[in-house]
């Protein structure tokens, strides 16, 4: 192990990480966005919106993200529309992610009684406001762990980015490694990059689920 070239390109690494780190954001941001409207229109079955989110989540799902980033960078031009780097890959992880985070608030609004929204009906609140006092808290603390979840495997898949050219963490390695030589040092450095981002949203999801779980009734302390 050469520590001597881990050293030398440790800025590059830092340099990566925050082209994966920042696009990353955006994306997972935006699929959450866009999955939380697709989940409503199916939940409340809007005519044509129901439909047309649920065949956007089948194909968001059941398709590969490289391929959907061939679509948007070597696919669109043909038919006049070019795209920088950046705005594919946001745009690529954004397709990828809302249908899963579309699941995954559908399950947790499938898991809210019906009667806790005909309740809120009763009150005279309005759909809006159902959904966002009554609907929503209790959804998000039911698809938490799923969210997480698919937050992190959309960090992972920003390894495909490198596809565009762009010097995120997978593009910096490949670069040094050609260059360089140092396959092993490279995929060290690469791997431990990864679960440096990686291991502290973990950690925040394992506290927030330990933290739901308190609030459940099985598990409130008597005074």
């Amino acid at each position: 192990m050469d520590w001597s070239f881990i050293a030398e390109h440790v800025p590059d690494y830092l340099s990566g990480a925050f082209v994966t780190l920042r696009f990353g954001l955006y994306g997972v941001l935006l699929s959450l966005a866009v999955g939380l409207l697709c989940c409503l229109a199916r939940f409340f079955r809007i005519p044509a919106a129901r439909q047309a989110a649920h065949v956007y989540v089948e194909l968001s799902r059941n398709t590969p993200l490289l391929v959907q980033l061939f679509f948007l960078y070597a696919g669109l031009p043909r038919v006049g529309v070019k795209l920088s780097a950046e705005a594919c890959a946001v745009i690529g992880l954004t397709f990828l992610g809302g249908g899963y985070m579309a699941e995954a608030f559908r399950s947790g609004l499938d898991a809210v009684e019906k009667s806790q929204r005909e309740a809120g009906e009763c009150l005279g609140l309005t759909k809006p406001q159902v959904i966002r006092y009554i609907l929503l808290p209790e959804a998000l603390a039911t698809a938490a762990p799923a969210l997480f979840a698919n937050v992190i495997f959309l960090i992972k898949e920003t390894s495909m980015f490198s596809v565009l050219a762009m010097m995120d963490l997978m593009n910096v390695a490949d670069t040094l490694r050609t260059s360089g030589g140092r396959t092993i040092e490279v995929l060290v450095m690469l791997a431990a990059s990864y679960f440096i981002i990686l291991l502290p949203i973990s950690m925040i999801a394992s506290l927030v689920e330990r933290r739901l779980r308190r609030g459940e009734p099985g598990h409130q302390h008597s005074v």
